[in-house]
């Protein structure tokens, strides 16, 4: 009886993992025609990230005016952006029940007089062709367009980030056929009008919100506009951690179990699933082969789990190829990231309960 339960659970997760990713769409390079359009840069201590999404937005096949509104940064941020050209402005300690980050964008939105209004993370990158792809998308679909960027990793500790990644993205309901309804959003690229964004109420109905992105997409839906999500491929990238891993541990448990919180039921049902497989994965082939070692006539259980191992590795590997470059033991080895999904959720779970996190030397209250 306990087998059956264990193969309609995996069965089950292994569909879940595909109807969240159904519609899973990129955004396509186009050299169309752009209208004016303004990007705003909130950045605090972005000296190693800053310079390479600079260089990309002046190679861009549309123009595009940048805004770097430097966030009281304490290294080579502002100096850097004003060599490459670009205007900087200090948008001054932000107001009372403000976050650093929507303090900072507010301020840049009311700094330029732009139809459009591009807001990105310090720490992606554009191809030459991806503004006008996004435009063009925003032109289909108007309100709010999302782009969660590719994400690429390097180094050993950033390979971590597998999990959050998947999770995420297949959380967040936005490329599941009929399944998340809650309106969502991806933070690091933001394309919206001027008109849009104030109807919405721009940044200052999110102004202490740590899930700023999820909260912005809710204020437009309130406002009757659409959001739109579409992930960044070739086109957008990004390199969220490359500080080292605490910068990684800091990123990840800033907001993870709040935006576990914030999905709708049912994708996060769904993605908890997915998850809960691979532990029943991982946990029962390292038993079955331990006990198959010492028992010949346990090899045949052992044998199926290996092959629910090897069904869970390769599915983890399509969809890990989809939003990052992760190496091959991220999949082949799961339990390893896995585990570090688990100690990171949970640290975020008890910053989460204890009302308050740490991001870039601000204390920032949840719900303020």
């Amino acid at each position: 009886m306990l087998e059956v339960l264990y193969a309609v659970v995996l069965v089950a997760a292994v569909l879940a993992g595909c109807v969240l990713l159904l519609r899973f769409r990129v955004v396509a390079a186009s050299g169309s025609a752009a209208g004016d359009v303004c990007a705003i840069i909130p950045a605090r201590n972005e000296q190693n990230s800053l310079p390479a999404l600079l260089e990309s937005l002046d190679r861009s096949t549309v123009p595009v005016r940048v805004l770097v509104i430097d966030d009281a940064s304490t290294d080579a941020t502002a100096a850097l952006a004003r060599e490459a050209g670009v205007e900087v402005i200090s948008p001054g300690t932000p107001a009372p029940g403000w976050t650093g980050k929507a303090w900072a964008c507010h301020v840049g939105a009311n700094s330029t007089d732009a139809e459009l209004l591009l807001f990105l993370d310090a720490d992606t990158v554009l191809a030459s062709g991806a503004l006008g792809g996004i435009v063009d998308l925003h032109r289909r679909f108007g309100g709010l367009i999302s782009v969660q960027p590719y994400h690429r990793v390097q180094r050993t500790y950033e390979q971590l980030s597998a999990y959050f990644n998947a999770v995420a993205v297949m959380a967040s309901g936005v490329f599941a056929s009929g399944v998340g309804r809650r309106p969502m959003a991806f933070g690091p690229c933001l394309l919206t009008s001027r008109d849009d964004y104030e109807r919405a109420g721009g940044h200052a109905a999110v102004r202490g919100e740590i899930l700023d992105d999820v909260e912005l997409a809710a204020a437009y839906e309130r406002a009757g506009l659409s959001v739109h999500c579409v992930a960044g491929g070739s086109q957008i990238r990004m390199r969220s951690y490359p500080n080292g891993i605490r910068q990684l541990v800091a990123g990840w448990t800033k907001n993870m179990a709040s935006g576990a919180a914030a999905t709708d039921p049912r994708a996060g049902l769904a993605a908890g699933l997915w998850i809960c497989a691979h532990h029943l994965v991982a946990v029962n082939t390292l038993l079955a082969l331990w006990t198959a070692a010492g028992d010949a006539e346990e090899a045949p259980a052992a044998g199926i789990w290996l092959l629910a191992w090897v069904v869970f590795a390769l599915q983890l590997r399509v969809i890990l190829r989809r939003v990052g470059s992760f190496r091959w033991w991220t999949w082949a080895l799961f339990p390893l990231p896995l585990l570090a999904f688990d100690l990171l959720f949970a640290i975020s779970t008890v910053n989460t309960l204890r009302g308050s996190v740490r991001w870039r030397g601000r204390t920032v209250r949840l719900g303020a």
